[in-house]
């Protein structure tokens, strides 16, 4: 793919060094823009070196080829990272006074901004306007980060980290799975992710070692596959993917809600989020102290809504098709898959993804070993790969159940 990255002057240039051989060692083709004030971060020599193409700021080069024409049209994806307040509001007023704001003019590639700025600047209402006129036009702006600024400030303006805005990037070019391409198109799906946390003081909390990327790898697959992808996404320790609806959530009793709001209108919804069974009963306003010479206090908890079987037995459209995953470690008596079997008849959801958890496998890793039951425990599919091979595999066994008007 041929990929054009736009720098423009901040100290965060220094990430976009980053972003550049991330995209380079992913097989991409990458011509850097900088502007002429950037190069005062990071020299022309560091962009050539490491693209392997030249680097210029300058309309007036190359003048014969019309190289701030040619440029854009020729390119499949353009990123603007660090995306300063000036250049975004260059960009906005569609300004052209240097090869990268031309450039913005002719590309008919989809366009992702990365900003990086004090926070002063981000939540000005001259930098909000602006970001609102690209988006509206269609420009992908990602909202920066919180944390560590130049000097000591913090807040929110840090850039994103060069991960994110590559894969936030990518995703705005995804191929359509090869196993059905855009087979879900027209369809709305609702996908939880991440694992829920229970309050226990306003400090503490009762969760698990979700990390949400087998959640966010079913997203980024459904809306590859041309869904209206709307995640309900529960302390994700991965970045949601772009493109998709994200509605962020804490506990259970929230992630709830949030689920069965958004599901009235879907065709899918798949329970992915892992939910925690049980929070405690009541939840004091300050926190819990330790004191010498006493017992820990006893902490009463109460039972968490079972919300996959509340959605599979309460189905707001009668057509629409729910999946649930079960983790199980198994235990001297039971095999996992025994366990995911007696599940899914106790569920009532059409499909159950099963996965072995034992000894903290899965959580957080890239690949992922699952079998999906039917409605009866039948296995009716199986795979293993990464994350998101897995989540292709269950897709192709919810399009079948789909109903085709």
């Amino acid at each position: 793919m041929r990929i054009l990255l736009g720098v423009s002057a901040g100290i965060a240039a220094y990430k976009s060094v980053l972003l550049l051989r991330l995209l380079k060692e992913a097989g991409h083709s990458v011509r850097v823009l900088p502007t002429a004030t950037s190069l005062e971060f990071v020299g022309r020599a560091t962009w050539e070196a490491l693209s392997g193409e030249p680097v210029t700021d300058r309309v007036f080069e190359d003048v014969p080829d019309v190289a701030h024409v040619r440029i854009g049209q020729a390119a499949d994806l353009m990123i603007v990272a660090p995306a300063t307040a000036d250049v975004m509001a260059r960009a906005a007023a569609g300004r052209a006074d240097d090869l990268l704001t031309a450039t913005l003019l002719t590309v008919r590639c989809p366009v992702l901004f990365a900003p990086a700025m004090h926070t002063e600047m981000w939540l000005h209402p001259a930098t909000r306007a602006n970001v609102a006129t690209l988006r509206e036009r269609g420009v992908t702006v990602l909202d920066p980060a919180v944390g560590r600024l130049t000097g000591a400030d913090s807040g929110p303006g840090r850039l994103p980290e060069p991960e994110e805005i590559a894969a936030a990037a990518l995703g705005l070019v995804a191929a359509p799975s090869a196993s059905g391409p855009l087979d879900l198109a027209g369809r709305r799906v609702v996908i939880s992710a991440g694992g829920t946390q229970e309050p226990l003081d306003p400090v503490r909390f009762l969760g698990n070692r979700s990390s949400g990327r087998q959640g966010v790898a079913l997203a980024e697959a459904a809306r590859d596959r041309g869904a209206d992808v709307h995640l309900v996404a529960a302390n994700l320790l991965v970045p949601a993917p772009h493109g998709v609806t994200v509605t962020p959530v804490g506990s259970a009793l929230e992630l709830r809600d949030a689920v069965r709001a958004a599901a009235a209108e879907a065709d899918v919804v798949v329970m992915a989020a892992a939910v925690a069974d049980f929070r405690p009963q009541t939840v004091p306003d300050s926190k819990i102290k330790k004191v010498a010479g006493s017992p820990p206090p006893t902490i009463t908890l109460v039972e968490n809504p079972d919300i996959l079987a509340e959605l599979a037995q309460d189905r707001l459209r009668a057509d629409q098709v729910v999946v649930g995953f079960a983790a199980e470690t198994g235990d001297a008596e039971t095999g996992v898959l025994a366990l995911g079997q007696a599940k899914a008849r106790r569920k009532g959801a059409d499909l159950l993804v099963v996965n072995d958890v034992s000894g903290g496998r899965a959580f957080g890793a890239a690949d992922n070993t699952v079998h999906v039951l039917d409605r009866n425990g039948t296995v009716c599919a199986e795979a293993t790969g990464t994350k998101r091979d897995v989540a292709d595999a269950i897709l192709d066994a919810v399009v079948p159940l789909l109903v085709h008007g």
